[in-house]
């Protein structure tokens, strides 16, 4: 009796003994538990040298996917990728490398590829149904890395929310707002959705105030207020120039749109500061009152005779 035999490969996953030999069973049934213990002994020594052979491999192939992943991390470094690509191709490609090594190891070691192949894909295909909707985010996260409508540090406005981009990830996107609140986005309705992009190519944004003043009021002496107002301000730029106009006549007012460019980040110091500035200056000519007043007028009911 050999105590080592020839294995034939069959259509199984896991192959370990020779098609002729009996089960287990069967030398149980039949006493030959001396021919027992022998396959016991072979298949732990062929067990023993099957880990062996994973572990080497294991651990060759982790040295040579960390070589790999650090020479293209150097390559994405000198690249002019955005960063938040280069980590997502960082991660998929560190991904794809290891489901590589483990189809080696399980291979070397006696299991059927086309078989592990067969299960992985049912048990992705359930799992796919299961999550369609966080499938949805994944590809939407990549779609917003492929077309960039925005990058980390840009404002945006999107699903009715504001903020600054903090970081794109995978399956969400993190916005921080203004008063420091977190936001986190799903990719998928986000990538089909408006998206408002308050990061301008030129890096200037436009403050638009306005401004109600009394009627009686000269026109052109309230426009070249507000305009000297901005002229004034150090942030504005002048060009594009700033703008006034009047835009509406309310029942007890009339309205002017005030217009100032400054750099994205210094709009909102400017927006302050020419608010309260053009207010100061139109109180102080008594161009807005302190009270909003309503004049209204009652015709006089005639006396009919008796």
């Amino acid at each position: 009796m050999t105590l080592l035999q020839i294995s034939f490969h069959t259509d199984s996953i896991f192959v370990s003994r020779s098609i002729n030999d009996p089960s287990f069973g069967q030398l149980i049934k039949e006493g030959r538990y001396d021919h027992m213990l022998d396959n016991l002994f072979a298949w732990g020594i062929d067990l023993v040298v099957n880990i062996l052979i994973a572990i080497v491999i294991f651990v060759i192939g982790r040295f040579l996917i960390t070589k790999i992943d650090n020479f293209v991390a150097k390559l994405l470094r000198k690249s002019s990728i955005d960063n938040t690509l280069k980590g997502f191709i960082s991660s998929v490609l560190q991904t794809f490398l290891y489901i590589v090594l483990f189809m080696i190891i399980i291979n070397s070691v006696g299991v059927k590829t086309v078989s592990i192949a067969a299960i992985i894909g049912t048990v992705g295909l359930a799992i796919g149904l299961a999550m369609k909707d966080n499938l949805s985010n994944f590809a939407g996260g990549v779609m917003i890395l492929l077309s960039k409508p925005f990058k980390s540090g840009d404002i945006i406005k999107a699903q009715n929310l504001e903020g600054t981009v903090e970081r794109i990830g995978i399956m969400h996107t993190i916005l921080r707002t203004g008063d420091n609140k977190t936001i986190y986005i799903p990719n998928g309705p986000l990538s089909t959705g408006n998206i408002i992009n308050n990061n301008s190519f030129n890096g200037l944004l436009r403050t638009e105030i306005t401004v109600n003043v009394n009627y009686g009021c000269d026109v052109e002496e309230v426009k070249k207020l507000m305009l000297q107002t901005a002229v004034a301000h150090p942030k504005v730029v002048k060009e594009p120039s700033p703008f006034v106009r009047m835009s509406k006549i309310n029942p007890t007012s009339l309205e002017f749109i005030f217009r100032a460019w400054a750099k994205k980040g210094d709009l909102g110091e400017v927006n302050h500061d020419l608010s309260e500035a053009v207010y100061k200056q139109l109180y102080e000519k008594g161009m807005i009152s302190g009270t909003q007043r309503m004049s209204v007028y009652l015709a006089k009911e005639e006396e009919k005779p008796l």
